[in-house]
């Protein structure tokens, strides 16, 4: 259970609290949720690379890189996805939510660019990862835009306009710190990065991140931790619903969330934010889930239930 915080004002404490219990609810119903299936020994945590949430001995190997500086320029402006002609209606009307596919398919083409160093507030990260794969070479960063052309159909359909950090048309990136900034410039009402973990075999299910408190540098979440916790708490619960899937038994606590200071994605948003890791890209029983077509429009939905539960409050 998310713990009781008396800094969250009571009508969104009260709403969390409701969405949290919620999770739990259906969380005893589905089969897995919460056993004990970790393998042997300690379990696995995401690396600290980017704003990748997997491993890195787990992700592809990277061309070698140069010897030389990495170039002082920003990757390549992104491409918003915008509603389709002839306006919006729907519950979702006049609500903008900014999707954010994990990785690109080709920064492993271009590791001078992606190993470029940029300013998360609290440290200097990699403008991006490669991303990690299941063991048969789906990458992550696949899964993340198909998942993502899903959801951006399903949140039109309820009226949203919906903007893509990139949509399959740049070399590499976007750097996190530029995937923050299109959230903020398009002042959100909700923003969702997708991704997929690479942890250990045996390590199963999903879990949503979410932006601790941080303030140092550019970077400061002391308005956005409250409702982002919202959106993820809601997300989660949904997102079991919809797939069947159980939270993850290797991270959060059984919860399905999981908070954390070290991403430049979260900590330099302005709007409410979370990341969803949606499975475990190298686990084999996990990794059969995330490359069904049919398992990954569910992943999409349970995504698109709870933004829309949040927006609508």
């Amino acid at each position: 259970m998310v713990p009781y915080d008396e800094s969250v004002p009571p009508t969104r404490r009260r709403r969390t609290l409701l969405a949290t219990t919620a999770l739990a609810a259906v969380c005893l119903s589905a089969a897995g949720c919460g056993a004990g299936d970790v393998g042997a020994g300690a379990p696995a945590r995401p690396g600290p690379g980017g704003d990748a949430a997997a491993s890195p001995s787990a992700r592809p190997s990277d061309p070698p890189s140069k010897s030389a500086p990495a170039p002082e320029r920003t990757s390549p402006s992104p491409t918003r996805s915008t509603p389709p002609a002839g306006g919006n209606s729907g519950p979702l009307s006049g609500k903008t939510v900014v999707i954010d596919p994990g990785h690109n398919p080709d920064n492993h083409l271009h590791t001078r660019e992606i190993n470029r160093q940029v300013d998360i507030g609290t440290t200097h990260k990699e403008c991006d990862t490669t991303g990690t794969s299941t063991d048969a070479g789906y990458a992550e960063a696949r899964f993340t835009l198909d998942v993502s052309h899903r959801l951006r159909t399903l949140l039109r359909a309820q009226g949203a306009k919906v903007v893509l950090t990139y949509d399959g048309d740049r070399p590499y990136g976007p750097c996190v710190d530029e995937r923050a900034r299109i959230g903020n410039q398009a002042r959100a009402d909700a923003v969702v990065s997708v991704h997929a973990d690479g942890s250990a075999v045996g390590n199963r299910g999903f879990h949503v991140i979410l932006p601790g408190p941080v303030r140092s540098g550019a970077a400061d979440t002391t308005k956005i931790v409250d409702p982002s916790r919202d959106l993820g708490t809601r997300i989660a619960g949904l997102f079991v619903r919809a797939t069947g899937s159980a939270p993850s038994n290797y991270i959060g606590g059984n919860t399905g969330l999981d908070v954390r200071k070290d991403l430049g994605g979260l900590n330099l948003s302005t709007v409410p934010k979370v990341f969803i890791e949606c499975g475990n890209m190298r686990d084999p029983k996990d990794a059969a889930l995330l490359t069904s077509s049919g398992w990954r429009q569910k992943a999409a939905q349970g995504i698109a239930d709870g933004i829309s539960s949040y927006l609508n409050g």
